[in-house]
């Protein structure tokens, strides 16, 4: 993995992890924070997308959009468990 690649991995998940926060109100974890749970997102979205056999499109702004759905998701899930 280069080293853009890693940058451009940790500037999806500070994006993607910072608008789930806005979305789901009452979650911010801050910059570190924010990065772990859009890194994770992705994932989720990925997989997500990938099950049900969406596309969110080419580039960084598909990578953001499919990352902040992921990480929206956790975040909700997290409340679900804090909650319990």
């Amino acid at each position: 993995m280069s080293v853009e690649t890693l940058l451009i991995w940790l500037l999806v998940g500070a994006v993607a992890g910072w608008l789930a926060g806005i979305i789901v109100k009452g979650y911010g974890f801050g910059l570190l924070g924010n990065i772990v749970v859009g890194i994770v997102g992705s994932f989720i979205g990925g997989w997500l997308f990938g099950q049900f056999g969406l596309f969110t499109g080419n580039g960084i702004v598909g990578s953001i959009i499919g990352a902040t759905i992921g990480a929206v998701i956790l975040l909700l899930l997290i409340r679900l468990i804090r909650r319990a």
